[in-house]
């Protein structure tokens, strides 16, 4: 680094572009974090961006490494903004809470958590509690003396209570996937009233590739503004194993539009595989989508395609089919 910073003190690029690739060609998941704060520090975006798909492919151990709690607050914030970090929230929170803590020694502050609030600042704000299980929330932030006690108490009901109330916390999930978000619909009109008993909506589908699903669309009320809880599912079909799930809620306007309800965590979906993709809605009456498609193609600018083939889900099923139903949009990555 000593040598880049010659190289762009006194204006030779040679030299400069010699450093760069060196570097590129050094670089791993344990000196990542280092690199990249030289990278943003001599203004190289080339080797920053490369050091950002380093972290993002293996997190943990880029965290884990020793030049982590070493960086800048701006350098925190830039990879927290991310969506494409592959780890637990509640691992990241832990690493965090050390950088915190580094962050006081070097500032020559107590280590106490008032002050490791203090030198957070807005990186608090990115990281995405309401991605974390009940669980993880409990054992970890909740404890951890750096949220207040309405923070806390807010995000508790948040996970627990429906309708939920409102986080200052981000609740996209980190896909930990490259690429733009794609959704189809399987509907080609929509309808008013259908009704909820407490069984599942339910409808089974197979793909020609390998995507992640982050979440689906749902219609909402014919009744105007309204709040539903709900609860969704991806399951194996054969082996009737849950693959992903999340008890959530959502609010709709009272339009015929379809409104987004996520999973914590991208779901990988096999290519020819069946899986059965579940809503269990509570609330009112709802639109639904009739004139459904039986295959649906998706296709990107790169003429790749992604071809879904949907089958009705017999047994318990509260009346969703190929023709008719609820769960019209699939949000995914490929």
């Amino acid at each position: 680094m000593t040598t880049l910073y010659t190289a762009k003190k006194y204006a030779v690029p040679a030299l400069e572009a010699h450093c760069v690739d060196f570097l590129t060609k050094h670089l791993r998941a344990d000196n990542a974090f280092m690199l990249l704060t030289q990278a943003r520090l001599f203004d190289e975006p080339q080797l920053a961006s490369l050091c950002l798909d380093t972290i993002d492919k293996s997190t943990t151990d880029a965290i884990s490494a020793e030049g982590f709690t070493d960086i800048d607050i701006d350098t925190l914030c830039a990879v927290l903004e991310r969506d494409t970090l592959s780890i637990r929230e509640s691992r990241l929170f832990g690493a965090v809470v050390r950088w915190a803590e580094a962050e006081c020694q070097r500032q020559q502050l107590p280590v106490t958590f008032g002050n490791k609030q203090k030198v957070l600042g807005k990186a608090l704000s990115l990281i995405r509690f309401p991605l974390m299980t009940i669980e993880e929330f409990a054992a970890g932030p909740a404890q951890s003396g750096i949220l207040s006690d309405r923070e806390v108490v807010n995000l508790f009901l948040h996970f627990t209570v429906n309708p939920k109330p409102r986080v200052e916390y981000i609740d996209r999930p980190r896909c930990c996937l490259r690429g733009k978000e794609c959704c189809i619909n399987r509907f080609q009109q929509v309808e008013s009233r259908w009704g909820y008993s407490g069984t599942s909506d339910r409808i089974r589908f197979t793909v020609n590739r390998r995507i992640s699903i982050v979440g689906f669309g749902l219609y909402g009320s014919i009744h105007g503004p309204t709040d539903y809880q709900v609860n969704i599912q991806i399951i194996e079909y054969e082996k009737k194993q849950t693959l992903g799930q999340n008890d959530t809620g959502f609010s709709c306007d009272g339009t015929a539009s379809t409104f987004r309800v996520m999973f914590k965590e991208p779901i990988e979906i096999l290519p020819n595989v069946c899986y059965t993709a579940c809503a269990t809605l509570k609330g009112p009456d709802s639109h639904y989508g009739t004139k459904g498609l039986k295959k649906v193609t998706h296709e990107t600018p790169a003429a790749s395609k992604t071809v879904f083939f949907f089958f009705s889900s017999p047994g318990n099923n509260n009346g969703t089919s190929i023709e008719d139903g609820q769960i019209p949009e699939i949000i995914f990555y490929t």
